[in-house]
């Protein structure tokens, strides 16, 4: 019984995190959105309103329902925390958007419009063959079905945290209000949530960004805090170098990005069937034109906060480790002497760092060179020092417990978030990044539901039902497949930074799956058995590259469809005609 007791009052004290206006706050926010979807979707009554909106949206809600899909829960808890442990650097990864964009608009939209396509897959069938639409459907099913999983995943460690309640529990949670919901409303429920969800986003970003600055000590203003985190390498926002094993560089984002945004955005269903919503070809290229336009900022504002807070945390003592629920497992074990001392050692550096950053800024102001290159060295040796403490921290918890999460950056914004902003805003900013999941989240099951429905269903099991059944049939998919992904978020928390798993496991499929659509487009002598076999053997060989580690993964993505392409050419050309007709 006293355990239990205990239990309940710990779990109490969660609650106590946040104050009732910040609950009233992200209660009443929630809420609001979801009946708005929920009152502006009802009443669909055939398969084209349930899984396309009755193609009616204007470009602007085109627009901001790409951006929703794309902007997860795991880009408002991971993003911050990239940058806070690597810098700027992951920007690079969008820098291919804008090419990408206009290759979209010329080829794969108008050809999706024009054929009025539920999926992007059907059109595979009409160029090549059956079963090379199958496997391609059957592709993005595997990869969005993961995705999708750890897109539910974020939010949850954020409910994790704040009512100390196993991640297990809220992930049950936060998954059934997605489920909930889009299987009442489907598609349009998606598009209107995910409206006013980017208004909220862009305003709660302008908040977290001022009150990260406003929080800085009284001397130190917003350019101070980019000199601080300049001299620190936090600002490498290009590199120029070429280094296949290197994550993010100019190279990787122009060339690798260029592939996974062009096959992300034209081939992977929870992107076209956003598109696909628009009233014409033209609402539907502004849409995305939006998307390429206002999408870099968006993530480099995101970065950026990210780079404040880690400005913020050398002038206050950041926790040793972020992620609480691994904090308490070993402060619960026989190692929790061993923790407490390492965390002492950790305060202490960090009164020496907080000391040297403001002689860092001290310097800056009287532009003394000599003095600034002081500073930077007793800085660039209190990190090292620090980051020391951290990794031993970390190889305890491993010795305590060999299933621990070594990785905390998605604590990070999170951990700074609950800490330190006012009442009101806690409440706003947790609110955004669970509105940021139900949006990507529901538009991944939706566009599951519509692949499995339209590929699959249609084609194989039931193929002449009335619009009734197709309908029912459409919900009951959304509700399995959300089911599948609340799985598959179980089982994501040891993944590492959640944005990085997302990106590296569309990168093992979207490179094949853009390859079988750029043949198909381009290579008219190319036919749909040589396609089909190129797509088997082209995904062998990723997964293979990606498991040996000889390339950072942006890079799978221009490897995949380079591959596919010419190994379904020379298929084509070798073997005998009446094989690959």
């Amino acid at each position: 019984m006293a355990v239990c007791y205990n239990v309940v009052l710990l779990h109490f004290y969660h609650l106590l995190q946040m104050s009732i206006i910040d609950w009233c706050v992200l209660g009443l926010t929630i809420i609001s959105i979801v009946a708005y979807g929920l009152w502006k979707s009802r009443g669909a009554k055939n398969i084209e309103g349930y899984l396309l909106a009755d193609q009616e949206l204007p470009w602007y809600q085109v627009g901001l329902s790409v951006m929703a899909t794309q902007a997860s829960a795991i880009t408002f808890i991971s993003l911050p925390g990239q940058a806070y442990n690597d810098g700027m650097g992951f920007v690079q990864l969008y820098f291919g958007l804008p090419i990408a964009t206009v290759i979209l608009c010329k080829t794969f939209i108008p050809i999706f419009r024009t054929l009025n396509v539920y999926t992007a897959y059907e059109y595979l069938e009409n160029r090549f063959d059956s079963k090379t639409r199958s496997l391609t459907a059957f592709l993005f099913l595997l990869q969005r079905g993961l995705s999708t999983g750890i897109t539910i995943y974020a939010p949850s460690i954020i409910l994790s945290s704040i009512l100390g309640i196993h991640i297990t529990y809220t992930t049950l949670f936060t998954g059934g209000i997605v489920i909930s919901y889009i299987v009442y409303g489907g598609t349009k429920a998606v598009a209107y949530t995910q409206m006013f969800q980017m208004a909220i986003i862009f305003s709660g970003l302008f908040v977290a960004a001022f009150m990260v600055v406003h929080l800085l000590p009284a001397q130190i203003g917003f350019i101070d805090s980019l000199y601080l985190a300049g001299k620190m390498d936090k600002l490498n926002a290009i590199n120029t170098g070429f280094d296949m094993k290197d994550q993010y560089n100019i190279w990787s984002g122009l060339l690798g990005g260029f592939f996974l945004q062009l096959s992300y955005l034209g081939t992977d269903q929870s992107q076209v069937g956003r598109y696909l919503t628009g009233k014409s070809i033209k609402e539907s290229r502004l849409g995305l034109v939006m998307n390429s336009v206002v999408k870099i900022p968006m993530q480099f504002s995101i970065l950026l906060i990210g780079i404040l807070v880690f400005v913020f945390y050398q002038f206050n003592t950041p926790p040793l480790f972020f992620n609480k629920t691994e904090v308490a497992r070993i402060e619960g074990s026989r190692y929790a002497p061993e923790y407490k001392a390492l965390e002492e050692e950790h305060i202490r550096a960090y009164e020496q760092k907080k000391i040297h950053a403001a002689a860092l800024i001290t310097a800056m102001d009287r532009k003394d060179e000599q003095s600034i290159n002081a500073a930077q060295f007793n800085l660039h040796t209190d990190d090292t020092i620090t980051r020391s403490l951290k990794n031993k921290a970390i190889l305890l918890m491993a010795k305590n417990n060999s299933l621990s999460d070594p990785n905390d950056t998605n604590y990070v914004f999170l951990s700074f978030v609950t800490k330190y902003l006012p009442v009101g805003l806690v409440g706003l900013l947790i609110a955004i990044i669970l509105l940021a999941s139900m949006g990507s989240t529901a538009s991944g099951i939706n566009s599951l539901a519509s692949t499995s429905i339209i590929d699959f269903y249609k084609r194989f099991v039931n193929k002449a039902a009335d619009e009734n059944t197709y309908l029912s049939a459409s919900r009951w998919a959304t509700a399995a497949w959300g089911v599948f992904c609340v799985l598959v978020a179980l089982y994501a928390g040891k993944l590492g930074n959640l944005i990085e798993a997302v990106n590296k496991l569309g990168s093992l499929f979207y490179g094949n799956i853009l390859g079988i659509f750029l043949v198909a487009f381009y290579l008219k002598m190319v036919k749909g058995t040589a396609v089909f076999y190129a797509a088997i053997i082209t995904e062998i060989i990723i997964i293979a590259i990606w498991m040996k580690d000889w390339m950072a993964y942006l890079w799978l993505n221009a490897v995949g469809c380079v591959l596919l392409i010419f190994i379904a050419w020379i298929m084509q050309l070798v073997l005998p005609t009446k094989k690959i007709s």
